[in-house]
């Protein structure tokens, strides 16, 4: 048994540099909008029992299928499943063509137009907007001059207050001292290189990356582990290029003056106010995120002028909200009696 068990091990370990990939985004789903490389995807409930949809924007800096990575292991899977219809926004994935897309585009152009794209197709009187990581800030400074019915906000993960940085803090007091400036460089560069925004995070959270390996070996010979390790690890690796005109948007706006706490980013010529934001609103933090230190989670709670506001601390890092079976426990009590049941 235990040979067996050994051989199991190594065969599952070495199945992984063989060019075997499980299926991912597998929760049936339909294109119900396009613009440039952003789709809009609808994800229908298996019996619907809510009335509230729920919108979801991801990240920029990674491609959305962990949202759904594999079957029993996807958030999105485990919204329909308890009724929920989902409507999730894919930026795609930007080329050089797309470098001058600001952060005023993805506000206006993409999340608000699919926004009402969703609720016109839904026929809701109003929607649920989820934001993750960065995809939350979006879906924060959207909220705050949306005109549309958002009825909830919830942020995971989601920088709101720079002021606090988790690394490269020389680097950040060195940019609002105005004694660097990455302007040039990134006007230079264009569109910044996916190989640029992986390595900025591996400095960030291990720049010696070889412990997943380790847990593989571990846990070899389970195939449902390895199936799901080798989708994540394709997630983890697989960056996506970052406009340029964006990241200097969120380098000068919120890095260097932090414009979304003190009030003064303006997005299309209007000013994005959090106190503007009165949808029920639900935070959720990870007390051990490198990337996304509780601290700069924490401040919207304190800006938004909601009745209805909780926040949620978790014991996990960044990533350990999303890749799990079934839909979190802080999910399934917050956020039912909030979506007009049917």
């Amino acid at each position: 048994m235990e040979g067996n068990k050994e051989i199991l091990r190594w065969k599952g370990f070495w199945s992984v540099f063989g060019g075997h990939e499980p299926p991912s985004a597998t929760t049936p789903r339909k294109s119900i909008w396009k613009k440039n490389k952003t789709t809009l995807w609808y994800y229908p409930a298996k019996k619907k029992k809510f009335q509230t949809p729920l919108f979801l924007v991801y990240s920029l800096v990674n491609q959305p299928f962990i949202l759904d990575l594999s079957p029993n292991i996807s958030l999105i899977e485990a919204f329909v499943d308890e009724g929920y219809d989902v409507y999730l926004i894919d930026f795609g994935i930007p080329r050089y063509e797309d470098k001058d897309i600001t952060l005023d585009n993805y506000i206006v152009g993409f999340i608000k137009k699919g926004v009402q794209k969703a609720l016109t197709h839904s026929k809701a009187k109003d929607i649920t907007v989820m934001g993750f990581c960065l995809g939350g800030t979006l879906a924060a400074i959207y909220t705050a001059i949306a005109t549309e019915p958002i009825k909830n906000l919830i942020l995971t993960v989601t920088p709101i207050d720079f002021s606090t940085v988790p690394a490269y803090d020389k680097w950040a007091l060195a940019l609002r001292n105005e004694k660097i400036d990455f302007d040039e460089f990134i006007d230079t560069i264009g569109l910044i290189p996916a190989n640029f925004i992986e390595a900025g995070v591996r400095l960030v959270t291990a720049p010696v990356y070889f412990s997943h390996y380790l847990s593989l070996l571990n846990r070899g010979y389970e195939k449902h582990y390895v199936d799901k390790w080798i989708l994540f690890n394709k997630w983890t690796s697989g960056h996506i290029p970052f406009p340029g005109a964006t990241l200097k948007q969120l380098v000068n706006d919120l890095g260097k003056h932090n414009k979304l706490v003190t009030g003064e980013l303006k997005i299309n010529n209007q000013t994005v106010d959090l106190r503007n934001i009165k949808s029920n609103l639900l935070v959720v933090a990870s007390d051990f995120d490198q990337l996304v230190p509780k601290e700069q989670t924490y401040p919207i709670v304190e800006l938004a002028s909601s009745e209805d506001k909780k926040y949620e601390l978790l014991p996990s890092g960044h990533t350990g909200l999303t890749a799990k079976k079934g839909l979190p426990i802080y999910l399934k009590e917050w956020l039912p009696s909030r979506s007009n049941p049917i």
